[in-house]
């Protein structure tokens, strides 16, 4: 089975290694990128299966590299991460198809466990489900 993929987007590099540490050591394979354009770059040619996404990112927000990832696949997943209380924007990330999001600092666990339960939990069940 190919390995779930899974994008990282943050332009805080220290965030970057500590979640690809983690989501690596978890079996995933994954990618880094620190703007959306990279981030966009990524998700044309490697398609990961979920992304967590910043949502402060400078030059491209979050919301914007959010809508981008959509167009271009929709079956994408995405996490959004926030740094504080933007509650507007987080409103609509849920509206443009993200599926949660975390305040940072998150607590990794509850992170690790979010992306472990859409990607093994969730899709193992859509898939029962697609074949009954």
């Amino acid at each position: 089975m190919d390995k779930n993929k899974v994008l990282i987007v943050d332009d805080q590099n220290g965030i970057r290694v500590l979640l690809t540490e983690v989501f690596s050591s978890e079996g995933y394979r994954t990618f880094q990128a620190s703007n959306g354009k990279l981030a966009l770059d990524i998700v044309t040619k490697e398609s990961p299966d979920l992304v967590l996404l910043d949502m402060k990112i400078p030059g491209m927000d979050g919301l914007e590299i959010l809508k981008h990832i959509k167009k271009i696949n929709p079956a994408i997943k995405v996490i959004m991460m926030t740094a504080y209380g933007e509650l507007d924007m987080i409103k609509e990330a849920t509206e443009s198809g993200a599926l949660m999001h975390f305040t940072k600092p998150f607590d990794i666990d509850e992170l690790r466990n979010a992306v472990n339960s859409e990607l093994r939990g969730g899709s193992s069940s859509s898939r029962m489900a697609a074949g009954s």
